[in-house]
């Protein structure tokens, strides 16, 4: 019937119906079905051959889904139906080259004939029903006559005979099939998409660990050509996270060429890169959750070991940056695409952070960094990582890791760093900043020009982020200790002086730690702005701040020049007091005295410390005056009197602290007494006697 269909009306048309209809028996699993199916084929084709109608559509409109399906039932098992798919072929061939010769374009004729003089060499030497012995000789010739639209329609055919189970023939034959056609007219794909995602759907049905790995070797070959890369790893991140089995597989065991290996990781780098690139958005781009895992699994197939040490620098800042951007985020603030997961429900332990922490794990451990990750392990460093407060700590403690255990990695990070600073959100300077400031301590930071090393910090402490400023101080710190640059660092201190007036007590200590290191070197109108700075520390609630400003003062007075002591007298007078009052405050710093003048004053000035919320100065404080007014200027003390001195100690006698009523009442009296008695003898160690008495 179907014979006298085709002859009565020998058009492709009608021959596409008759296929559509006929494509379940052909591929049926039961053998009879096939055979019969491979039979009716044979017969269309062999009256098609002979009497076609060459008019339009001269064409099949599935030319490479029936030459697959052909050349896979030429290695079916049974002999019966390989041999009617073989006469199929035969006569297919000869169709195909007429229906090309009279469609190809000229410029195609060269590559025509070939094709035919191939074709006539395998047609002389098998007969008809030899065909199915030589499946892969047909492929070859058939490749050629076939478009890229019909090629992919070969290779989805193909694909499909993977998920035959009954036959593990089949499946063979089907794979090393695609891996015949890809190497050959890989170029020629255009529906390169299509092609990975029916692999990708297929790959659960393969049961043969040959058969997969050549499934998988095809999309190795298709992704490590430049053409098709971008297209492959767009489609292939294009799936649910964490990836499941097969996809996991895929990911791990791909296999490229070594000029290659750096285009796939370096592909899926820039995909992660250009999120953190663009402004903070209100949700994370799925693709950065998608490339991140895909990185991890990457580097869990340690294929691509190679590609790892050389862009080492890269993944690992780039990892690190997106574990700061994935802090306290979970799936539900990922931008993830309509429809993704249909039927999928996620755990709640999946989350953007642990993609991230576990693909910089296994960098580490891929690029044999074990000693960084022990050093990690043991100080907790992934959690400090993973902290919204403290993320920055585990980049110092992975830098300082780096830093000690592969000087050569962590110089190479340096060198990447300096245009990386530069670029990205917050979230991306920030990190970068932070690992840059610690690798400041190696001997090779000196080798940077000013304008990437100190310029950049003087930069940061203008910031309006106290965090920069925290990490410009602290580059300084490390900065100072090559004697080479300390010179370009003496432009800074005004600016370092004004950071003295911050709230934030970690840049107050800061500043002061750099200064002492600079003290020295500093000449007389800087020494003298920062001891007048120093002055309004020393009642410093915090204790720390308290604590280091009296030492730096110190330092400054040790620092001065026997040419300028008397221009810094008077900050000395002023500060000498509040120095001996705040030293009975339980800390350890110590006050260096020159000779007194203007003793009224110094009284007048411990007068402000009456009000001191602390016991212990308002103590101190009230047991000075008491002790000094014996060593006042009794010219002096007559010029101004002693009401104002005797009005404020009988404030005092209100204080709550019923000890506070004994001292005062001292001192009072002892004021009285002075003002009263003539004016004993001055002598030199006055002073010195006044120091022993104070209570220590």
């Amino acid at each position: 019937m179907l014979q006298s269909l085709v002859v009565k009306d020998p058009h492709l048309e009608n021959f596409d119906i008759i296929l559509k209809h006929m494509d379940p028996w052909l591929q049926s699993i039961k053998g009879h079905e096939r055979e019969r199916a491979a039979a009716s084929i044979a017969q269309v084709l062999k009256c098609l051959c002979m009497h076609l109608n060459l008019k339009l559509p001269l064409r099949f409109q599935r030319l490479g889904h029936l030459v697959a399906l052909m050349v896979l039932l030429c290695g079916d098992p049974l002999k019966e139906v390989a041999e009617e798919a073989a006469e199929s072929t035969y006569y297919l061939l000869h169709i195909t080259l007429r229906l090309k010769y009279i469609t190809e374009d000229k410029k195609n004729r060269p590559i025509l004939r070939g094709a035919m003089k191939n074709c006539q060499e395998l047609l002389e030497f098998y007969s008809i029903k030899q065909f199915y012995a030589c499946p892969f000789k047909i492929a070859k010739i058939f490749e050629v006559l076939l478009d890229s639209n019909e090629l992919c329609q070969f290779v989805v055919t193909i694909l499909d005979g993977l998920k035959n189970l009954e036959h593990s023939c089949t499946q063979q034959l089907a794979g090393e099939l695609l891996m015949s056609l890809v190497e050959n007219v890989e170029f020629r794909f255009e529906e390169v998409p299509e092609i990975v995602g029916v692999i990708c759907a297929q790959l659960s049905m393969i049961s043969q660990p040959s058969v997969r790995q050549q499934v998988i070797t095809i999309v190795s070959l298709l992704i490590s050509r430049p053409k098709y890369t971008d297209t492959v790893i767009s489609y292939l991140l294009y799936h649910p996270v964490p990836y499941d089995r097969n996809l996991a597989e895929m990911w791990r065991t791909l296999k490229v060429e070594v000029p290659s290996t750096t285009g796939i990781l370096s592909r899926l780098l820039r995909k992660l890169q250009t999120c953190h690139n663009e402004p903070t958005q209100e949700k994370m781009a799925y693709v950065a959750v998608a490339a991140t895992d895909a990185l991890y699994e990457v580097f869990m197939g340690n294929k691509l070991q190679e590609a790892m040490f050389q862009l080492f620098p890269q993944l690992l800042m780039t990892l690190l940056i997106q574990i700061h951007h994935s802090i306290d985020l979970t799936m539900s603030e990922v931008a993830i695409p309509p429809g993704l997961y249909k039927e999928q429900e996620m755990s709640s332990k999946v989350t953007p952070l642990c993609f991230a922490i576990q693909a910089t794990k296994t960098l580490l451990l891929r690029t044999l960094c074990f000693q960084e990750f022990n050093i990690m392990e043991k100080n907790e460093g992934w959690a400090l990582l993973a902290g919204k407060d403290c993320h920055l700590q585990g980049v110092s403690l992975l830098a300082n890791a780096l830093l000690e255990r592969n000087h050569v990695l962590a110089h190479k990070i340096l060198y990447l760093l300096v245009p990386l600073l530069n670029r990205g959100n917050a979230k991306h300077k920030l990190t970068s900043a932070g690992f840059f400031v610690e690798l400041l301590q190696s001997p090779v930071a000196r080798r940077l020009p000013s304008i990437y090393s100190i310029a950049r910090l003087k930069d940061w402490l203008h910031h309006g982020n106290n965090i920069f400023k925290i990490l410009a101080l602290t580059g300084l710190y490390y900065i100072i200790r090559h004697q080479k640059m300390r010179e370009d660092i003496q432009s800074l201190l005004p600016c370092i002086l004004d950071l003295l007036c911050e709230s934030d007590e970690k840049i107050v200590l800061l500043a002061i730690q750099i200064l002492l290191l600079l003290v020295r070197t500093m000449d007389f109108s800087t020494l003298a702005a920062m001891m007048r700075k120093m002055f309004s520390l020393f009642g410093d609630v915090r204790p720390n701040v308290h604590c280091f400003s009296m030492t730096l003062f110190g330092a400054s007075v040790k620092s001065v020049k026997y040419a300028d002591k008397k221009g810094v007298e008077n900050q000395v007078l002023d500060s000498l007091l509040p120095l001996l009052l705040y030293s009975q405050d339980e800390n350890d710093a110590e006050a260096e005295g020159k000779k007194c003048q203007e003793k009224v004053n110094i009284l007048a000035q411990a007068l402000t410390f009456f009000k001191n919320a602390k016991l212990p100065i308002r103590r101190a404080a009230v047991l000075f005056v008491g002790i000094f007014s014996k060593y006042l200027d009794r010219n002096e003390l007559k010029t101004k009197g002693t009401k104002w001195i005797e009005d404020d100690l009988r404030h005092l006698l209100c204080d709550p602290e019923p000890s506070m009523h004994i001292v005062v009442s001292q001192a009072l009296f002892q004021i009285q007494k002075v003002g009263a008695e003539p004016e004993p003898e001055q002598t030199v160690c006055g002073l010195r006697k006044l120091m022993c008495c104070l209570p220590t």
